[in-house]
């Protein structure tokens, strides 16, 4: 196991030529305090754990001490905003260190809030407390929910004062991930008519991530046949899931498929397809329900930028895979939550569902969860599920038809119930969770739910019937909580 000090540092992107990015030099938090160190990301770079315990821990892992072998870097980058294209954003608040090689890869580390970039435009460089245990949290409870994602391996708070829409406290996370490459990395420079780097840095993600295709001589329109497949699935997974970014802005899509880049996110409490959990997004650009139509959209962005290194017809074939891979991921995905074999049949009943629960205001995950214990049996009430619903009959008319297809399937109840359960979380980030996670970190210096939470969303799965609690509705005055693109 590695300490801070011989960390095996790469940094292949800083090998790329200077115009990809800038160099640069974080900015030292004064007196530095570790609130959440994640062993299991840890344990993916080969950092021992007890590193977290020594003194100095706080500084190297908010870049207030430099680590040997890295070399700060901010990345350059374009993308549309709720539609509009910026022809210059960049790693505004984030600085990348370098890319720790491991026998199974390499895993770049990136400084969320370290201080000012030549991208960070008229913002302070820094990061917030409250938005940085967001991003902690949810981009672990993403990957216990089997979701590609970001990783976070700590993040360290200060006394450091930063003004949002009032006084906060400074933090840094920092964040983990194969490559931190996003759609709108290519955009800026397809907008200033630079087409070789275009090439260089699409030759540099084939051959970090897609090396079968290195030597392919149609291998740029395979690459983006492979970025738009990777977000189909994820874009299904998030409505699956019942999760909402908030900000699909192309400079937030990574190139890998991974969710990127945690600001405004919400779970679905009550289902509800038109749910906005930005209160930025005045207009519901990036509502629940628009999401996989956002990924169509930021795909597009992404092949216009590629079109120097393939024909528009080439790009176009690329793109036409997506609305048949997402529905083919996603009735997947909903027939194994229903407990059924997958197949366009399901379409019925997985559209017929939403629609009651929809109507019926129905909290979205306790639902998913209580149909595990579904009782096929002729006459069986399912009461507790059944009362869920103010409209007793919608859900009985639902069941029929539910019931008739595991009938049809020769269902075994117990079989079902145990596959359903791996798929279906008991547990997942509501707001209000996070909410009181960080208002006992801020308000009163306590890290412990921070650490509980964490701890808790790693097995979603799992019953935890200690936890049980973490599983119940929404208090009523988490329908007040609002968090907006400064989240």
């Amino acid at each position: 196991m590695h300490t801070f000090e011989t960390l095996p540092f790469v940094n292949s992107f800083a090998a790329l030529p200077p115009i990809f990015y800038s160099a640069v030099t974080p900015t030292a938090l004064v007196h530095p305090h570790l609130v959440s160190f994640n062993a299991d990301a840890a344990t993916l770079i080969g950092l021992d754990p007890a590193q977290a315990q020594r003194p100095e821990a706080p500084a190297y892992l908010s870049g207030s001490a430099h680590i040997d072998g890295a070399q700060p870097i901010a990345a350059l980058y374009a993308g549309h905003q709720f539609g509009y294209f910026v022809p210059q954003l960049g790693d505004g608040r984030a600085i990348l260190l370098g890319e720790v090689q491991t026998p199974h890869g390499g895993w770049e580390l990136q400084l969320k809030g370290a201080g000012l970039t030549p991208y960070s435009r008229n913002g302070d460089g820094r990061a917030v407390l409250r938005s940085s245990i967001r991003e902690y949290l949810c981009s672990e409870a993403m990957h216990g929910l089997g979701i590609p994602t970001t990783r976070a391996l700590s993040i360290v708070g200060s006394a450091d004062e930063v003004y949002r829409e009032q006084i906060e406290t400074a933090a840094v996370v920092m964040r983990m991930a194969p490559s931190f490459v996003r759609f709108g990395s290519f955009e800026v420079f397809f907008s200033r008519g630079q087409p070789e780097a275009i090439r260089i840095l699409a030759d540099y993600v084939i051959a970090r991530h897609y090396p079968e295709l290195v030597d392919t001589p149609d291998k740029y329109p395979l690459f983006l046949r492979a970025v738009v497949l990777t977000t189909a699935r994820l874009m299904a997974q998030w409505q699956a899931v019942g999760f909402a970014h908030g900000v699909m802005n192309t400079d937030n899509m990574s190139i890998l498929g991974l969710t990127l880049d945690y600001g405004p996110f919400g779970f679905l409490d009550a289902y509800d397809p038109g749910y906005i959990c930005n209160h930025s997004d005045q207009g519901g650009r990036y509502a629940f329900d628009q999401q996989p139509d956002i990924g169509a959209w930021n795909l597009t962005r992404l092949a216009q930028a590629l079109t120097p290194l393939m024909t528009v017809d080439a790009a176009k074939e690329a793109l036409d895979i997506y609305p048949a891979a997402f529905a083919t991921h996603y009735i997947d995905l909903m027939s194994a939550k229903l407990g059924i074999a997958a197949g366009k049949d399901s379409v019925p009943l997985i559209t017929g569902v939403l629609d009651i629960l929809h109507s019926n205001h129905v909290d979205n995950t306790m639902f998913w969860r209580a149909l595990c214990d579904f009782d096929s049996s002729p006459g069986a009430t399912n009461a507790a599920l059944r009362d869920l619903f103010p409209d007793r009959a919608a859900f009985d008319s639902w069941t029929m038809d539910y019931r008739a297809r595991l009938q049809t399937e020769n269902s075994t109840d117990t079989t079902r119930r145990n596959a359903m359960y791996r798929t279906n979380p008991k547990y997942i980030l509501r707001n209000h969770l996070a909410e009181v996670a960080i208002r006992r970190a801020c308000d009163d210096h306590d890290f412990s739910e921070v650490d509980r939470l964490l701890d808790l969303l790693r097995r979603p799965f799992d019953e935890q019937p200690e936890n049980a609690v973490y599983a119940s509705a929404p208090p009523d005055w988490a329908s007040q909580i609002s968090v907006s693109c400064s989240s």
